[in-house]
């Protein structure tokens, strides 16, 4: 078993599930346990600095080992899984020489190529899976295990010429959280990248523009044999304020560019229901008009049923980093060559989500998108090939290796 799959075992024993709709930050306090151990480990391989803040940020560098003024490169992945599975008692292993058609996570429950047909590709390779009661926590531990071990690399071998190296591992991004209470000023980078990718080969540098909408649906209720003329029920209203949005807009029926409006919970009785949206598209004229829509139906409805009978909450979450990374597309561009030199065949693709580094790139730090080799994420289907962890380290090397090269503005 190589060093980064090791590291990749040891993060994701370790429960570190974020939690929705918490003040507290972290949500979860067991996050901080995989950031205390990630800074024990920095001390140990004799990184600069590395300490975790009172938000449970972890922060560490790598001095420069050359003189020439180069830019100054951040990683960045975050500590969290997703609410969505469990996280914990993970069981990990892993299937070797897959035979390319279905793995048996445990009794009854298999990994099947019927249902994901992508596992062809990785026949006769190494799979690492869960026993299927659990995610498997690639997202994003499989980052983590990647850039800590290329950081032992760098600081255990003073051969590998570079200019400084800043690392950081999130809370909470799981939740939209990530970067609340991120310090770009004191991470110090020029640029970044976060490794919370997918497939190998993954870049990322456009996500969607983002918001939440939260409804509420204020009805009346009254004994049903008596109800004629009197009666308003809010779950019915809420269906049709729902069913008054575009039937195709949907996540079900959308893909790549195209934005939709993703009902995410339903709740409530006759006299009051909330639903819960969010919002999404790429392209910033159609994000505000998604929102507009959102708006001019609420106030239909509002003069159908009476002012005050729905009340919302619009909040955007998030925007498209293109507009940000695009002044800075050397990003992209090194990362596919540094791919390449490697013989990775670089796929840029768009986000059809959001990353910590869209609100870094907002926030004055340049931050694109990194594959980490994991599929399935947020679910007990997850895998990795074992392969993929050795070469995305190969990658954040490499990377290294070409800023080492060029001149600071």
């Amino acid at each position: 078993m190589s060093e980064v799959t090791e590291r990749f075992f040891k993060y994701v024993k370790i429960d570190t599930q974020s939690q929705d709709d918490v003040e507290a930050f972290p949500s979860t306090e067991k996050q901080k346990v995989l950031a205390k151990l990630l800074v024990e480990e920095l001390k140990e391989m004799g990184a600069s600095s590395p300490h975790m803040d009172e938000y449970g940020y972890v922060y560490a560098s790598i001095p420069a080992n050359i003189t020439e003024k180069v830019p100054v490169i951040g990683f960045i992945a975050h500590m969290d899984t997703s609410p969505s599975v469990s996280g914990k008692d993970v069981n990990p292993r892993i299937e070797k020489n897959f035979n390319g058609e279905r793995v048996e996570l445990s009794e009854g429950i298999f990994l099947s190529a019927d249902d994901y047909p992508e596992l062809r590709k990785y026949k006769g390779k190494d799979l690492i899976v869960t026993d299927g009661k659990t995610l498997l926590g690639a997202d994003d531990k499989a980052g983590i295990a990647e850039i800590m071990s290329m950081a032992k690399i760098l600081l255990s071998n003073s051969s590998i010429r570079h200019g400084e190296i800043k690392l950081a591992f999130t809370p909470d991004e799981e939740v939209g959280r990530g970067v609340d209470f991120f310090d770009v000023k004191k991470f110090g980078a020029d640029y970044a990248y976060t490794v919370d990718g997918g497939e190998l080969g993954e870049i990322e540098y456009e996500n969607f523009n983002a918001a939440s909408f939260k409804l509420t649906v204020h009805g009346k209720n009254i004994h049903p044999g008596s109800a004629k003329g009197k009666m308003k029920n809010a779950v019915l209203m809420g269906i049709e304020f729902n069913s008054m949005l575009p039937v195709f807009e949907n996540p079900a029926f959308t893909e790549k560019y195209e934005g939709f409006f993703h009902l995410d919970s339903f709740k409530g009785g006759v006299e009051q229901a909330e639903l819960t949206y969010i919002i999404r598209d790429h392209d910033l004229e159609k994000f505000k008009d998604k929102k507009l829509l959102a708006e001019k139906i609420c106030s239909f409805l509002n003069d159908k049923y009476g002012q005050g009978t729905f009340e919302y909450v619009l909040k955007d979450s998030y925007y498209n980093m293109k507009e940000k990374i695009k002044e800075e597309f050397h990003l992209v561009e090194n990362a596919e060559k540094a791919m390449l030199e490697l013989g990775i065949e670089p796929k840029v693709i768009p986000i059809r989500g959001g990353t910590d580094g869209a609100r870094l790139s907002f926030m004055g730090l340049p931050c694109p998108n990194l594959c980490s080799g994991g599929h399935n994420f947020h679910g007990r289907f997850e895998y990795i090939p074992a392969a993929s962890l050795e070469k995305v380290t190969d990658i954040l090397l490499k990377i290294v290796d070409i800023y080492s090269k060029i001149e600071k503005k």
